[in-house]
C-alpha cells in the first residue's frame, strides 16, 4: 500500500511539473486509478501498474489540455464577430494630452537636470544606476533628483 501511495504522489507531481494544477493533478490521478480498476475488473491484465497509471494520467491531461483550448475559439469568421474598439475616445485623448501639456509644463519649471534624469527614468525606462552611470553622477543624487521632480508634479496636481 506504501508503494502505491508513493506512486501516486509521485505522479501527482509529474503532472504539476507538467503544468496541471494541485486540484487538477488530484483529478487526474483519481480519474486513472478508477480506469486502472476497471481495466482490471473487465479481465485485462497489467504487467506494469505504475506504468498503466503513468501513461493513463498523461493522456488524460493531454485530452484535459485540447478540450481546454478548444473553449479559447471563437467558430464565427473574424468578420462576423462583434469586437469592442479598444481605442480611447477623442475626449479622452484629448484630456490625456491635456494632462501631459500640465506635466511638461510643471517639469519645465524644475532643474534642467532634475527634468533630465526624471525622463531618462520614467521615459526611457533607465534604472537609477544606469543614469548615475551615463551622467557621471551618485545613485543617491538620481533618486532625489527623481523624488524632486515627482514631488513637483504632486504639488503641481494639488494645485488643480
Amino acid at each position: 500500500m506504501d508503494v502505491l501511495l508513493r506512486q501516486l504522489r509521485s505522479l501527482k507531481k509529474l503532472l504539476r511539473r507538467r503544468g496541471a494544477t494541485t486540484d487538477q493533478a488530484e483529478d487526474l490521478v483519481q480519474e486513472a486509478v478508477l480506469r486502472l480498476h476497471a481495466y482490471t475488473r473487465q479481465g485485462g491484465q497489467i504487467q506494469n501498474q505504475e506504468a498503466f497509471l503513468t501513461r493513463t494520467a498523461l493522456n488524460l491531461a493531454v485530452d484535459q489540455h485540447r478540450h481546454a483550448r478548444q473553449d479559447s475559439y471563437e467558430s464565427e469568421p473574424v468578420e462576423n464577430l462583434d469586437l469592442p474598439d479598444l481605442q480611447p475616445s477623442p475626449d479622452e485623448v484629448f484630456a490625456a494630452e491635456q494632462r501631459l501639456m500640465k506635466m511638461r509644463e510643471a517639469l519645465d519649471r524644475a532643474n534642467p537636470r532634475t527634468r533630465e534624469v526624471f525622463f531618462m527614468h520614467r521615459l526611457y525606462g533607465f534604472s537609477h544606476a544606469e543614469i548615475a552611470r551615463r551622467l557621471g553622477i551618485s545613485v543617491s543624487a538620481v533618486e532625489k533628483h527623481v523624488a524632486s521632480a515627482v514631488t513637483i508634479l504632486a504639488m503641481d496636481r494639488q494645485r488643480e
